[in-house]
């Protein structure tokens, strides 16, 4: 139904005359109960479907200091004289390219990078080329940058280009910033070993950390983050943002987990770590998937900053990935040997919150942030179960405590939602007295529907809940479409009816590159130039815009039974706008009557709608139609002369309401 029908059939009315077959919402307004958590509605950041490096990461050169294995010129395509050598200046990336002229006038040197599904550049948009480099004979050589078309009919392939001199033996920091002529979705950098008059020539250069980015990132950081990505999570308002994931936490071995340590630092000597989900998929393999970390702690701590998130970063427990190793945890790190873990974990509350005269806290200030990030949670391992775990996070979680008893402790249920696996992980975390509990459950509609009354009954005395890794999706039909994206809305009623047991919950995955995801569904998709937030991102950002300050109590007279549809409703109050906030979903395809009664309140002065319409089953929002499913606001204007309390709407199939109510 159009937003203006919906208008026309709305007004506000007294209790008295409510029909008894209405779907009758009765919100206690006189009643506030548990306070919202500031952190309920957050995001979760993991590294799949090329969400850092080709996605958030605003890096566009793949394998910008040649350390892919086993192919160190993975990503490039290289000409005449080219000679891959590993003896360079930042020990933990020591691999560079040598380029020799080939002798001949007419024959070129070179290399192109094809960046991450291509390069994607605007017109009249400035992106900063940088790269290492020094000339070992000390004869000066010039580098020629060039942005081109690489399959274009036009008479020249290069649209942009800049010339760097290198004069020095020594290696050296140079810089252009080159400014595009056109927009190109798969642009390459192309780059050509010179003379000083722009020949072929004779002579040598080494190269290293070759990198080009947006000059405009996310508040202008240079080593900074896609601008219209970061910005699609700040409007959202999360409350919490957990980071670096995920099952990246784990690894495929300990050696391959994510090493926050490996992170942090000066950009180009952050080492190169294999990106587990390379190998997760044969179905969807990509084998130059890898992690620079690039993106790394530093700058997930500033991102949540920035967005006014509290950051929750999850550290390994010395245990690699229980799925991938046939449920061995490969090469667990003995009970003995966990020291190692136990420092990751204080010295990373040390770089977050330290002063800057403690060794890592003179890290984050030598960065660039010489006050501390304020960190308050902790997760120690992810989705993992079993004596192994338990076993393991008591001794971590012990440590950490008595380091640190302001911190926060979050454990894992593990991978499953229910179950003897679940059930376990839950009361080992009672007795270790975790303070929240991370939950995941990637779900079919069908387990949506019987889990509506999920929160209703657990034990208010252990620890609070974590909505970590959620997303609904239909059977054979993974992908964000409106028809699995209402039944998040209708659960997350749920989360927020109980948020006196539920303090944090995180849709997940965040991210999906359009040409390379291994994972679906997923909140925000992107190709190299554009962004389409899906209805689920709808779903998330409606709450967290709108998650208000206290719940108050929801009576549903027609509340739906398990593995029925039907129309859910929560409410809360914010106190700062001094507004009831009811958000009301109708799962059912059919439309339904609904009268919201405010009880408390004797007149309702003025109302605000905002309706998200996901009554197309199949469709979803896409990098060629971004907009297709978005919410709309406007203000009640039929209101009642007589003034009332309650609100009368015809509610269409499949749609989700939020009603801000002034009293």
């Amino acid at each position: 139904m159009k937003l203006r029908q919906l208008l026309l059939g709305t007004m506000l009315m007294t209790a008295a005359g409510l029909s008894a077959q209405d779907n009758v919402i009765t919100v206690q307004t006189a009643k506030p109960g548990a306070p919202v958590q500031p952190t309920m509605y957050g995001i979760f950041f993991e590294d799949i479907n090329f969400a850092a490096d080709g996605g958030l990461y605003a890096e566009l050169v793949k394998n910008r200091s040649f350390e892919f294995t086993p192919d160190h010129l993975l990503g490039w395509q290289a000409f005449g004289k080219v000679e891959i050598k590993n003896d360079g200046p930042f020990d933990k990336n020591p691999h560079y390219a040598r380029l020799r002229s080939t002798g001949h006038g007419d024959w070129w040197t070179g290399l192109v990078n094809e960046g991450f599904f291509g390069i994607g550049v605007e017109r009249d948009k400035e992106y900063r080329f940088s790269v290492y480099a020094r000339v070992p004979e000390g004869k000066t050589q010039m580098l020629r940058v060039q942005l081109i078309e690489p399959y274009t009919n036009e008479e020249h392939q290069e649209f942009t280009s800049a010339d760097v001199k290198v004069t020095s033996r020594d290696w050296q920091k140079y810089t252009v910033v080159l400014k595009s002529s056109k927009t190109v979705d798969k642009a390459q950098l192309r780059l050509f070993l010179c003379d000083e008059n722009g020949r072929s020539g004779s002579g040598m250069m080494d190269v290293e950390h070759v990198s080009l980015f947006p000059v405009d990132t996310w508040m202008g950081h240079e080593n900074g983050m896609r601008k219209d990505l970061a910005q699609a999570l700040a409007d959202m308002k999360p409350g919490i943002f957990r980071f670096p994931g995920g099952c990246i936490v784990e690894g495929v071995t300990l050696e391959n987990r994510y090493n926050w340590k490996n992170s942090v630092g000066p950009v180009e000597n952050r080492p190169l770590n294999k990106n587990r989900w390379e190998c997760t998929f044969n179905y969807r393999y990509y084998p130059d998937y890898f992690q620079s970390y690039g993106l790394g702690f530093y700058e997930f701590f500033l991102l949540s900053e920035e967005i006014g998130s509290e950051p929750l970063p999850v550290l390994n427990v010395g245990m690699a990935c229980q799925f991938q190793n046939n449920d061995r945890a490969h090469a667990p790190a003995t009970v003995e040997g966990l020291q190692e873990y136990i420092d990751d974990c204080n010295d990373l509350i040390e770089f977050a919150n330290g002063s800057t005269d403690t060794k890592w806290g003179k890290l984050r200030a030598d960065m660039g942030h010489p006050k501390p990030f304020n960190m308050k949670f902790l997760g120690i391992g992810n989705e993992q179960w079993g004596e192994p775990y338990f076993k393991r996070v008591k001794i971590v979680a012990d440590a950490v405590r008595k380091a640190h008893p302001e911190i926060k402790i979050i454990g894992t249920s593990g991978p499953d939602a229910e179950g003897h696996n679940f059930e376990i992980g839950w009361e080992a975390m009672k007795r270790q007295k975790a303070d929240l509990v991370d939950e995941h459950f990637y779900r079919p509609i069908s387990w949506f529907q019987n889990e509506w009354q999920r929160y209703d009954k657990y034990d208010r005395k252990g620890p609070k809940v974590f909505a970590g890794e959620y997303a609904c999706h239909d059977r054979g039909k993974k992908y964000n479409h409106a028809g699995a994206s209402i039944y998040e809305a209708a659960f997350m009623t749920g989360l927020e009816r109980n948020a006196d047991i539920v303090h944090m919950a995180t849709y997940a995955p965040l991210f999906s590159h359009v040409d390379g995801w291994q994972w679906r569904p997923d909140m925000i998709w992107y190709d190299n130039l554009r962004v389409a937030c899906s209805a689920s991102y709808w779903v998330q950002a409606l709450f967290a815009q709108n998650k208000g300050t206290n719940v108050l109590p929801v009576k549903n007279s027609n509340f739906p039974q398990k593995g029925e549809d039907g129309v859910l409703a929560s409410a809360v109050w914010d106190k700062d706008k001094q507004e009831v906030i009811v958000k009301v979903a109708n799962t059912c395809n059919e439309q339904k009557s609904v009268n919201i009664v405010l009880e408390g309140v004797k007149k309702i002065s003025s109302a605000s709608v905002i309706t998200l319409d996901l009554s197309q089953y199949d469709q979803e929002n896409t990098v060629d139609n971004p907009h297709l499913i978005e919410p709309k606001e406007s203000k009640v204007e039929s209101i009642s002369p007589q003034g009332g309390n309650a609100i009368a709407l015809n509610l269409p199939a499949k749609s989700f309401y939020v009603y801000k109510i002034k009293k």
